[in-house]
């Protein structure tokens, strides 16, 4: 394993106003790096940006929505001006769209992939350039899923998106690094953050949906009063310090997530069996049984 010797000064975290964005933000912060703090909900990157300072650091908010190219290239100037270039990108920014394959509308793919595939290639092409132009080592850490090795059956737009980030990051390793530029795909499994409270479910009745999501709510407040945090958003961002810090390629997180990516190579028939029984028919089975008896179990 070969350590990289870049020390990052300045590091840009997207999608960091919650969850993993700002777990990322906050460790790096606390590393002595400065953070340019960005989401697409402004007060979400002023809390974040609230909490670092507080702790005697240094961090910046700005606004971005990762799905606007034009958005992207001002953002990355605006950077540029006011702190240079950075040493690090971390391409966070992400979405939850779920439902069945043949209930997803056109327009529910493109909201999938503009904000979870395409929000990162625009990231790593402007702050890419950038470090290329400038003369400048970097490293780009863009954050997948073990969906990107596990397919499911209500997640396939998800799964989609981010099968291929990790395929956008195996490629610009290859291009980017006789460059001076390492790039990094970073893969949770199931970690404790607000993304299904956002998510978008396409043909499931939507009070069990609300429903699953006051379950989830419940969860994490359990696992928020656990002495540990087996599931704690700090988990991934300590994956992404070590990704820079060893220039890895691909680095599960979670046992769930090494196990898709193990049995991916090893046993791929297991693998595409394993979340078989998560169908959306069962799904809305257990849904409706749940509702039957109060949303006990």
């Amino acid at each position: 394993m070969k350590l990289n010797t870049l020390e990052p000064r300045l590091v840009v975290v997207t999608g960091a106003g919650s969850g993993i964005g700002r777990a990322v933000a906050l460790r790096y912060a606390r590393g002595g790096a400065e953070v340019v703090v960005s989401d697409i909900d402004k007060d979400a990157a002023l809390a974040t940006v609230a909490i670092i300072q507080a702790a005697g650091k240094r961090a910046v908010a700005l606004q971005l929505d990762v799905t606007d190219p034009r958005a992207w290239a001002a953002f990355a100037r605006d950077v540029h001006a006011d702190h240079g270039v950075p040493d690090v990108l971390v391409n966070n920014a992400g979405i939850l769209v779920s439902g069945s394959f043949l209930d997803l509308e056109p327009e529910d793919w493109d909201r999938q992939l503009s904000v979870n595939l395409m929000g990162v290639v625009h990231g790593c092409r402007v702050f890419g350039r950038q470090m290329i132009d400038e003369g400048r080592r970097g490293h780009i850490v863009n954050i997948a899923s073990a969906a990107a090795f596990t397919p499911t059956p209500v997640m396939s737009a998800y799964s989609v998106s981010k099968a291929g980030v990790k395929m956008l990051t195996e490629c610009l390793r290859l291009e980017l690094a006789p460059k001076g530029v390492g790039v990094s795909a970073v893969c949770p499994g199931v970690i404790n953050t607000n993304i299904g409270e956002h998510a978008i479910t396409v043909g499931v009745d939507p009070a069990l949906v609300e429903r699953g999501k006051q379950i989830a709510a419940q969860l994490q407040e359990l696992a928020a009063q656990l002495p540990f945090s087996p599931m704690s958003p700090d988990l991934v961002a300590r994956a992404v310090v070590r990704a820079v810090r060893y220039d890895l390629a691909v680095v599960p997180v979670r046992t769930e997530a090494w196990l898709g990516y193990f049995l991916l190579r090893l046993a791929p028939g297991v693998n595409r069996r394993m979340t078989q029984p998560f169908s959306m028919d069962r799904i809305q089975s257990a849904g409706a049984w749940l509702a039957g008896r109060g949303g006990t179990a």
